[in-house]
């Protein structure tokens, strides 16, 4: 099929995810990467107890306070 065709069908509001291979797609800027961070006991504790509070992993509020963070360190 020709970029013309997929370009009218998207245009149109069709579905033009079968006409795609999305097994090499990717996500600019939102890849993942490890990184390793040493926090001391209290802190830890402190992120669990409120983890538990929120019924999330740790590591999720450890994601969103940074990117908090990160966020109003930018504007």
């Amino acid at each position: 099929m020709k970029a013309e065709k997929i370009d009218k069908k998207f245009d149109d509001g069709e579905d033009i995810t079968k006409h795609l291979d999305l097994s090499k797609s990717r996500r600019p800027e939102l890849e993942q990467k490890r990184v390793n961070v040493d926090f001391p006991v209290w802190m830890i504790h402190s992120l669990d107890r409120e983890a538990k509070r929120l019924g999330v992993p740790r590591q999720s509020i450890i994601k969103v306070w940074v990117a908090e963070r990160l966020e109003k360190a930018n504007t």
